[in-house]
């Protein structure tokens, strides 16, 4: 993959120098070394656990965990983007990562982003039916139906960060660009190059209103009808038994849309550039501080 340099050369492809935290002095490298590795090991164990519990009980072939084990399958894959490398980082120094591997985890780390806010709609609409719409849920939600609200979800992510994508490797950059992050990601690539970077803002922050604000308004709405529903139910019992179907998911909503509340807060306030990192940090799905 060629790339231009600032001197508008195209002979030498860029190499990304990742900073990391840069006030993190080295000998807390082996802490956070050993603290990502913990963190890490727990998402995959407490994710391969649920995807064998649901494969493997048939009481659990329900839509609801059908897309509760696709969350569980991204996690692992998310957290699979990034982590290994930030590893490498704090206990080999090594921050250096080719052209090619910075755009590829950029990509990746976009649409991993896009798919578990789609599958948070998914999973939305699939309570609304279940509270809403009791006695029309076995027809409406039948496994075609839910293998292709989760293949039209993955497939949406995996097709939206690539014009983001295509455009920031068309920027140049140094020879060797700094990225200040312990990864790639679209905003600290396009603060690391020499190129007008305004068309690339103006698409991040398109792309952050589909993934972000569109979903959770629809979110809010199912939610919304969900309420008026379960108001309408005479027993107390009925209402904290529907309520309680949706909890976990609700739970993961919150968290999910509390980290990038986290990260915009660090990015819009002005803060040293260790918080705006941290914050970044803490948007990353489910890996998060």
């Amino acid at each position: 993959m060629e790339a231009t340099t600032c001197n508008g050369s195209v002979d030498r492809t860029p190499v990304f120098y990742l900073v990391g935290i840069p006030s993190l002095p080295e000998f807390f490298f082996l802490p956070m070394f050993f603290i990502f590795l913990l963190f890490y090991l727990l998402i995959l164990t407490g994710n391969a656990l649920i995807l064998v519990a649901v494969v493997a009980e048939p009481s659990l072939h329900k839509p609801m965990y059908f897309f509760l084990i696709n969350l569980s399958a991204l996690d692992i894959l998310f957290t699979t983007t990034t982590v290994p490398k930030m590893l490498s980082l704090f206990l080999l120094g090594d921050h250096f990562l080719s052209f090619p591997s910075c755009l590829l985890q950029m990509y990746l780390f976009q649409s991993f982003t896009c798919s578990e806010a789609f599958l948070l709609v998914v999973m939305a609409y699939d309570r609304y039916v279940a509270i809403c719409r009791p006695l029309h849920y076995p027809v409406h939600m039948t496994p075609q139906t839910n293998a292709a609200l989760a293949a039209s979800a993955w497939l949406t992510a995996l097709l939206l960060p690539v014009p983001a994508v295509v455009k920031t490797s068309q920027m140049a950059y140094n020879n060797i660009a700094y990225i200040y992050h312990c990864f790639c990601d679209h905003f600290s690539l396009v603060q690391a190059s020499c190129s007008d970077t305004t068309p690339q803002t103006l698409m991040g922050f398109c792309i952050a209103m589909v993934v972000s604000f569109l979903p959770l308004l629809l979110v809010l709405l199912s939610y919304a009808h969900i309420l008026a529903s379960v108001l309408r139910i005479s027993s107390r019992e009925g209402c904290s038994k529907a309520f309680s179907t949706c909890s976990s998911h609700l739970l993961v909503v919150g968290t999910y849309y509390s980290s990038i509340a986290v990260a915009y807060v660090a990015y819009r306030a002005d803060l040293p550039l260790d918080f705006h990192i941290m914050g970044n940090e803490c948007d990353s799905g489910d890996y998060r501080c």
